[in-house]
């Protein structure tokens, strides 16, 4: 037999790609410490921290309104299964995590979706899992993004948008409603 015949399976590796953006990133450089475009392997029992706390954090933020840890990612395989995952938790007293709809205050934590949109402050997170099979370790692939994730900054913008393109906000006191729309017409 070859070598290549005897070498071990290659395992996929879990990565987790997170783009970035700060509407004044390029003023303030607040992600200056982040290295973008670069794989980074994280060991499985580590937990990914993320903050303005160098000998806390390996992922720092160069802000003095972000906290010095202020939101943390564990690894993690669910039980009775080989799927595996990613829980984040808010670790800042004072700024709320918003993770797509979910408001996490100081210490709560959740599931990672998949494919989701963690906010807190004027920052903005994209955070895309690739699956992969390694128990061993994951990694992280960091992406600096020009435009907003959010289209406002505000996350109502989320909620649903009426078929017609005109929100009920539109109206605030004027007690109107949205006009109905044929659904070939377009907004």
């Amino acid at each position: 037999m070859t070598s290549f015949e005897e070498a071990e399976t290659e395992e996929t590796v879990t990565c987790l790609h997170m783009t970035f953006y700060h509407p004044y990133q390029d003023d303030k450089m607040v992600f200056r410490c982040l290295n973008f475009c670069k794989r980074e392997r994280v060991r499985a029992d580590e937990t990914a921290r993320f903050g303005r706390d160098s000998s806390l954090c390996h992922y720092k933020l160069m802000d003095t309104r972000v906290s010095r840890i202020q939101f943390a990612l564990q690894f993690y395989r669910k039980l009775n299964s080989s799927e595996l995952c990613f829980e984040i938790k808010n670790m800042s007293k004072k700024t709320k995590l918003m993770v797509d709809h979910t408001e996490l205050g100081y210490l709560n934590k959740t599931d990672l979706p998949w494919r989701c949109i963690i906010c807190f402050g004027d920052y903005q997170i994209l955070a895309e899992v690739q699956e992969g099979e390694s128990m061993d370790y994951f990694e992280t692939h960091l992406h600096l993004a020009e435009m907003p994730v959010l289209q406002e900054r505000y996350l109502p913008s989320l909620q649903p948008v009426p078929e017609n393109c005109i929100s009920s906000s539109s109206f605030p006191s004027q007690g109107k409603s949205p006009t109905e729309m044929d659904e070939n017409e377009s907004c």
